[in-house]
C-alpha cells in the first residue's frame, strides 16, 4: 500500500489491537511510522476531548441519575451592546450526546460557531429562542429584558423541560432550575444554548448591517466600538439603538 492508501485506511482504525494495524507497526518505512505516530496523537486528542466533554456533562449526568429526562440549558447574548435585541436560547440535548469542541460561544471562532450551530440543530431534541427588542430593553431594563428573553426561549421549546440549567440567572418559571456561574464553560447544555443564541443574534445584526450599511453592524454586532460610536455621532440614533444605555442617552441629550 502507498502512503495515501495507508493514511485513508488508518482513518477507519479505532483500536490498536486491529490485526492490520499490528502488521503496519512492523513496516519500517519512515512515512508509515510518521502516519502511525499521527494516528496515536489523534487518538490521544480524541480521548482528551471526550474527557473534557464528559466533564461538561457533570450537571446533566447528576440529574439523569435522579431520573430527570429533559434538561434544558439556557443562555443569552447581547446584554452589553448599544443596539439590537437581547437573544436567549434554550436547548435540550439527548442523553448520550457527544459534541466535539463544544464550548462557551465566546471562546470559539465565528466559523466554529457556525459549524456547531448546524450540528446542534441536527442533534438537539429541542431548541427554543427568545428575542427582546431594544424598545423593550428600554422599557424593562436590560436585566429584566434578559429574563424575559430566557422565559420566551424556554416556553418556545417543543418539549417541556423537567429541569433548567441557566448561566448565572434565575428566571420566573415554576420549572426546577440550577444557576451555574460561567455555565457556558461548565455545562454542555448551556454551551449549546450560548452558541444558538450567539449565531442567531449575529445573523440578525448582519441583516441590520445590510439595511443600514453606514453603521457597520455586521462588524461590531451593536457593541460600543469606536467605529460604532462615531457612526452614531455622524448619522444619529436609530430605532434599534437602546436609548436607556448611557452613550445613547447622552448623545440624545446633546442633540436636544
Amino acid at each position: 500500500m502507498n502512503m495515501q492508501e495507508i493514511k485513508q485506511r488508518l482513518q477507519t482504525i479505532h483500536d490498536e489491537t486491529d490485526e492490520w494495524f499490528q502488521q503496519l507497526l512492523h513496516d519500517e518505512r519512515k512515512g508509515v511510522q510518521r502516519l502511525i505516530q499521527q494516528w496515536y496523537k489523534q487518538k490521544e486528542a480524541e480521548k482528551r476531548e471526550r474527557e473534557r466533554f464528559s466533564h461538561m456533562l457533570q450537571y446533566e449526568q447528576a440529574l439523569y441519575e435522579k431520573g430527570v429526562r429533559y434538561i434544558a440549558g439556557v443562555d443569552e447574548v447581547g446584554r452589553g451592546p448599544l443596539a439590537g435585541p437581547v437573544v436567549a436560547a434554550a436547548v435540550i440535548l439527548p442523553k448520550d450526546v457527544f459534541l466535539p469542541h463544544l464550548d462557551d460561544s465566546k471562546k470559539l471562532s465565528e466559523t466554529k460557531r457556525e459549524q456547531l450551530f448546524s450540528i446542534i440543530q441536527q442533534t438537539a431534541l429541542a431548541i427554543g429562542i427568545g428575542i427582546v427588542s431594544a424598545r423593550e430593553i428600554d422599557e424593562l431594563n436590560i436585566y429584566e429584558a434578559t429574563k424575559k428573553a430566557m422565559v420566551q426561549a424556554v416556553q418556545a421549546l417543543p418539549i417541556a423541560p423537567e429541569h433548567l440549567l441557566i448561566d448565572a440567572m434565575h428566571i420566573p418559571l415554576s420549572i426546577p432550575q440550577t444557576s451555574i456561574i460561567k455555565g457556558d464553560a461548565h455545562s454542555a447544555s448551556i454551551a449549546a444554548s450560548s452558541i444558538i443564541a450567539k449565531v442567531t443574534r449575529d445573523r440578525m445584526m448582519k441583516q441590520l448591517g445590510e439595511k443600514y450599511p453606514q453603521y457597520g453592524f455586521e462588524k461590531h454586532m451593536g457593541y460600543g466600538t469606536k467605529a460604532h460610536v462615531q457612526a452614531i455621532e455622524r448619522y444619529g440614533v436609530m430605532e434599534e439603538h437602546r436609548r436607556s444605555f448611557a452613550p445613547i442617552r447622552e448623545r440624545m441629550k446633546r442633540g436636544e
